[in-house]
């Protein structure tokens, strides 16, 4: 099952602020939903732990993380491959940095894709909590670049 996801946003910082804050796993990492745990293995690797739970299915996701395309203040993105109670997970997103006005608008998109008995057993419910954990996810990230902009001026 895949989840495809995609939208954008417009802080007041600087590309080169918002590329260094998505290009840091221990910055962004943290406001992951249901984040447990990071480890860093290098500059372009890390893995992530997430609480897992749909229906009786419960547990924790180890997501390996790499850093697929950087391009200093115009593009971060990353892919990454997990096992979770049930099944397993590849994932893929990006970010795309604009000058706009005093700030940077950031699109972003990515793509899930779910598989084993957590696809088959939780059908429909799979997309929308997916979806809502996105959103979560860009909700946070855009609430602590623009606090740091704040801090900035």
């Amino acid at each position: 099952m895949a989840i495809s996801f995609a939208g954008d946003f417009t802080v007041q910082r600087k590309p080169e602020e918002v590329f260094d804050f998505l290009s840091d796993p221990q910055r962004f990492g943290p406001l992951l939903p249901d984040f447990e745990s990071m480890s860093v293995q290098d500059a372009d690797h890390f893995t992530v732990k997430v609480k897992v739970g749909i229906s009786h299915i419960r547990g924790t996701a180890e997501v390996k993380m790499a850093r697929e395309q950087v391009q200093r203040a115009v593009r971060a993105a990353y892919s990454g491959q997990g096992s979770m109670a049930g099944g397993g997970v590849q994932v893929k997103a990006g970010f795309d940095l604009k000058p706009e006005g005093d700030g940077t608008r950031v699109h972003w998109q990515g793509e899930a894709q779910v598989f084993g008995r957590l696809a088959s057993m939780a059908g429909g419910l799979l997309e929308p909590l997916g979806k809502k954990n996105v959103q979560k996810l860009i909700a946070g990230l855009q609430a602590a670049l623009d606090q740091q902009g704040e801090k900035g001026r």
